[in-house]
């Protein structure tokens, strides 16, 4: 008779979209799972981002039906299915919304619920067992190596066991010191605590998504928008909010691209350089991934079937000579100017269907960066951060036609706008509240200026290894800091002696280029201080692994980064126990 083999049992630390799409992949997984969701929150499947944790009702997402990498059932037909049962507040359109248009952030979340239950419902009919803790903080987590086990520990008391511990805890944004400051705010989630009617000019830092967040919750709490004869808005302030006005503050003075037509709505690891592709640069390159050959690879040689002008312009180029070229045409342009021009060239792609080509591959690029960015030179490394991922950050933000609305009505109302403050600026916090903003503009004036109101709008900061909430990890030293090895111990040395703190070396005499978070392979497995990797721990948390994910953000990262971890398990757990067969 066969012997079966024994009921694997996973933990999940996290009900957030990187959760969902996890157990998308377990549920396809052919062999018996018991899986266990922790969750410290009462809400699944909507995570941050689309829960009142990161959004209000004026908050709209920047990806549509289409975008999206499926689920359970399309957004489509699950608005379809919710005909009639849901809040006033959420009513669609149906005769006029398809799958390319945005929707409210929050309706968005609800649709991720949804997906969060059918999957469940999946497991069950499918022999894998599902149980969810809400309410459930995980404090620690351990690795017992000797037992192949992991332990998660609650802020409860109690701990659960597992054979496998995958962390998919989600954005964590900073809060020390934000409370025993007045008009001081280190993110700006949740949204409620902008609820603020404010009579004087607010500071933001940041010009993305994140900003603009901010700036429709602001808004909507000092006026209101009215929608003009020639169908524009415009914004009323609010009496009591007459000094009232938003300054950003950007580090190039850009703001954020527009949502465009896009011609392969979703990133697919199609695009990816395979791992033979990658091995050989490799070997060609000293053992390191030739930034140019990913550059050329996964950008330039797009465009030799769709756009043969540019290529022929951009063949020869390297990243800094394509990013120089790209700055130049948007240079010598007062930032809302080049905005309106950007919403006029948006609103032709989408009117005809066509796809503004240079600026989708620059967003599959980026997707392409993630997976092999750990195979850089710490040169390549800091080429990638500092001259490409600036460009990438601005361009592959989508941002939504109704915020840009929103943006230029408060623009033409004086109520907004967007200064240059360079790479040094400096942000005080004042003991009487608020901040001075310290920065040098582009004619090299030094300016100092104090707002009674700030709000960090950078986005979800990198954190270190010594951040990592799980001590069982850290003292145990389960977990490394990620670091890039240096190609050129020459220029190491150069850039430690101009002050670079964050280069190292072994006694071996090798240099290595520290980077945000800890080490994790391929599969997203942690790794030891001896270069180990664990089969028992993955780490797919995006604050924890911005070293060697430089672009981590989105449903297209949760589906791949998903999808690599559940194909390691597979094997894991085949290789612990191998198909038996006894006569008896």
């Amino acid at each position: 008779m066969n012997q079966q083999k024994p009921q694997k049992k996973i933990g999940i630390v996290g009900a957030g979209p990187s959760c969902l799409y996890l157990l998308k992949h377990l549920v396809s997984l052919e062999m018996d799972l018991e899986v266990e969701i922790f969750e410290k929150s009462q809400v699944v499947g909507a995570g941050m981002p689309y829960s009142a944790q990161g959004a209000n009702s004026e908050h709209v997402t920047n990806v549509s039906g289409n975008e999206i990498p499926p689920l359970a059932i399309s957004l489509i037909r699950w608005l379809d299915e919710m005909a009639g049962q849901l809040p006033d507040q959420f009513a669609v359109d149906k005769d006029n919304f398809t799958q390319h248009h945005v929707l409210p952030r929050l309706l968005f979340g609800k649709y991720l619920a949804g997906q969060f239950e059918l999957l469940c419902e999946q497991a069950h009919s499918r022999g894998k067992a599902v149980k969810l803790h809400l309410n459930a903080e995980v404090t620690d987590l351990t690795d017992c190596r000797e037992e192949e086990k992991a332990v998660l520990s609650l802020a409860s008391g109690k701990t659960f066991e597992f054979d496998v511990v995958v962390v998919c805890a989600g954005h964590r944004w900073p809060e020390k010191g934000e409370n025993s400051k007045k008009g001081y705010f280190l993110s700006p989630y949740p949204p409620a605590k902008l609820a603020l009617q404010l009579n004087h000019p607010v500071a933001i830092k940041g010009s993305s998504l994140t900003a603009i967040d901010a700036i429709r919750t602001l808004a909507r709490h000092n006026g209101r928008f009215e929608e003009t004869g020639e169908g524009k808005l415009k914004f009323i302030p609010a009496e009591g909010s007459e000094k009232f006005k938003i300054v950003m503050h950007s580090r190039n003075g850009l703001l954020p691209a527009i949502r465009f037509h896009l011609q392969q709505p979703r990133l697919s690891r199609e695009s990816l350089l395979t791992r033979e592709e990658i091995e050989q640069n490799r070997k060609e390159n000293g053992g390191f991934l030739s930034l140019d050959f990913v550059f050329d690879q996964n950008f330039k040689r797009g465009f030799q079937k769709s756009d043969p002008a540019l290529y022929k312009r951009i063949k020869n180029m390297k990243v800094e000579a394509f990013v120089d070229l790209i700055m130049s045409m948007r240079e010598n342009k007062e930032p809302f100017e080049l905005f309106r021009e950007e919403y006029e060239e948006a609103e032709k792609s989408i009117e005809q269907r066509k796809s503004i080509y240079w600026k989708e591959m620059l967003a599959e690029l980026s997707f392409t960066m993630n997976y092999p960015a750990k195979y850089l030179s710490a040169e390549d490394m800091l080429r990638l951060k500092n001259v490409l991922m600036p460009l990438i950050s601005v361009v592959i933000a989508f941002a939504p036609q109704s915020s840009c609305n929103e943006l230029f009505a408060l623009h033409d109302a004086g109520r907004l706008d967007i200064v240059s403050v360079g790479q040094e600026s400096k942000v005080e916090p004042l003991k009487e509240g608020g901040i001075r903003y310290h920065c040098t503009d582009e004619q090299g004036k030094k300016h100092a200026i104090r707002y009674p109101t700030f709000v960090d709008c950078s986005g979800q900061p990198h954190l270190s290894a010594e951040d990592l909430p799980f001590p069982g990890l850290t003292m145990k030293k389960s977990v490394s800091q990620a670091v890039i090895r240096f190609k050129s111990a020459e220029e190491a040395e150069k850039l430690k002696g101009e002050g670079n703190d964050l280069i190292v070396s072994n006694n071996n005499g090798d240099f290595f280029l520290k980077v945000p978070g800890i080490t994790i392979t391929d599969h997203f497995q942690i790794v030891n201080e001896f270069g180990i990797p664990n089969e028992r721990i993955y780490m797919m948390a995006v604050p924890y692994i911005g070293g060697y994910n430089p672009d981590y953000s989105g449903l297209d990262f949760c589906e791949e980064a998903s999808r690599c971890i559940v194909e390691k398990l597979a094997d894991v757990f085949n290789a612990r126990h191998p198909p038996m067969h006894a006569e008896c």
